[in-house]
């Protein structure tokens, strides 16, 4: 496409233009909601939660940052923990828009700003996806129930504390709905 239309390739999250732009969000959910203590966004290729992390720090110095990914994979976990930059190893996950690795740019910023990245398994992502379109009437993708898995699972302690949960999407084909395969 790029060849036959002369565009211009961006890439999704390895870009300092879309990580502040991905940063909107928590500025948006900041002004709503001033002194959280808490965001939580999906990890996927990092941009989201490095742009998020980096306008809590400007907007909401005290609002610790967590970064949420599927068990199965689980590279910016691991990344994080061990102070190296893991490619993820599997992409057998129902999130699949976070089944890509950290950029270099996306893991420098998450060392930088993330205060903790957690994991949850497969079947939280489907629960946590399904109570949200049965309970609250709103269409996510698996990878915008990530976050929302770790906090009903008590992924992080919130002690009665406010979070605030970024959900990024909606894109769902209904003929794959997660819990109609198992």
């Amino acid at each position: 496409v790029i060849e036959k239309t002369a565009a211009t390739f961006i890439h999704p999250y390895d870009n300092p233009h879309i990580i502040m732009g991905q940063g909107s969000a928590a500025i948006e959910l900041l002004e709503d909601k001033p002194g959280l203590d808490f965001i939580l966004a999906p990890i996927g290729g990092g941009g989201l939660i490095s742009g998020t992390a980096i306008a809590a720090s400007g907007f909401s110095p005290d609002t610790k940052i967590i970064g949420v990914e599927p068990e199965v994979a689980n590279d910016a976990y691991l990344s994080f923990k061990t102070g190296e930059r893991h490619p993820v190893q599997s992409t057998d996950t129902v999130a699949d828009g976070l089944r890509t690795s950290l950029s270099e740019l996306t893991f420098s910023c998450i060392q930088k700003h993330v205060d903790d990245i957690v994991t949850v398994t497969e079947q939280e992502i489907i629960d946590a996806m399904k109570f949200i379109w049965e309970r609250m009437k709103i269409i996510i993708e698996p990878s915008s129930a990530v976050p929302v898995a770790a906090i009903f699972n008590g992924k992080i302690r919130i002690n009665n504390k406010k979070a605030g949960i970024i959900i990024s999407g909606g894109n769902m084909d209904l003929d794959t709905l997660p819990w109609q395969q198992n």
